[in-house]
C-alpha cells in the first residue's frame, strides 16, 4: 500500500515533520518572534477563555498602556492571525476583539511555560530582585 502524503505534497494530520536542532530552534524563535512586545502578553491573557473584549474593556484592563500601543499590539496580533476583530455594524460602532482557535491554542502552551519558570524558584531559589520582571 503506498501512501498518499508524497504524491499529493502535503503531511496528514498528526504528522509533523522530522526537526533537526537548527529547524526547531528557528520554528521556537519564530514563534516567540509573534509574541515579542511588551504589551501582547498581558492582552491575549484577557482574551483567554473565549471571552470577546471591546476595545475600551481592554484599556481599563490594562491602566498603563496608551491607545496608540493598544491599537498597535492588537493590529500585529490581527495580523499574525492570533486576534480577531469583530465589527458589529450599528450606531455607534460595536468593535470587539477576541483570540482565534489558534490562538486560543497559546493558552496551554503560555500555562506550560508559566509552570516551567515557577520551577526556577523552588530549583534554584529566589530569583534576585536585578533578575525580577518590571511591571
Amino acid at each position: 500500500m503506498t501512501s498518499t502524503d508524497k504524491k499529493v505534497g502535503y503531511l496528514p494530520k498528526g504528522k509533523r515533520p522530522d526537526y533537526t536542532p537548527i529547524t526547531a530552534a528557528h520554528g521556537v524563535e519564530t514563534a516567540l518572534q509573534l509574541l515579542e512586545g511588551r504589551w501582547k502578553m498581558t492582552i491575549l491573557f484577557h482574551l483567554f477563555g473565549g471571552s470577546l473584549m471591546r476595545f475600551s474593556e481592554l484599556e481599563r484592563a490594562i491602566p498603563a498602556i496608551s491607545q496608540k500601543m493598544l491599537i498597535q499590539q492588537l493590529r500585529k496580533l490581527e495580523a499574525d492571525g492570533i486576534v480577531r476583530r469583530i465589527v458589529h455594524h450599528q450606531v455607534p460602532p460595536k468593535v470587539e476583539y477576541g483570540l482565534t482557535e489558534w490562538g486560543e491554542g497559546l493558552c496551554p502552551a503560555l500555562d506550560a511555560l508559566l509552570l516551567w519558570a515557577e520551577q526556577r524558584e523552588t530549583l534554584a531559589g529566589p530569583v534576585p530582585p536585578e533578575d525580577q520582571p518590571k511591571v
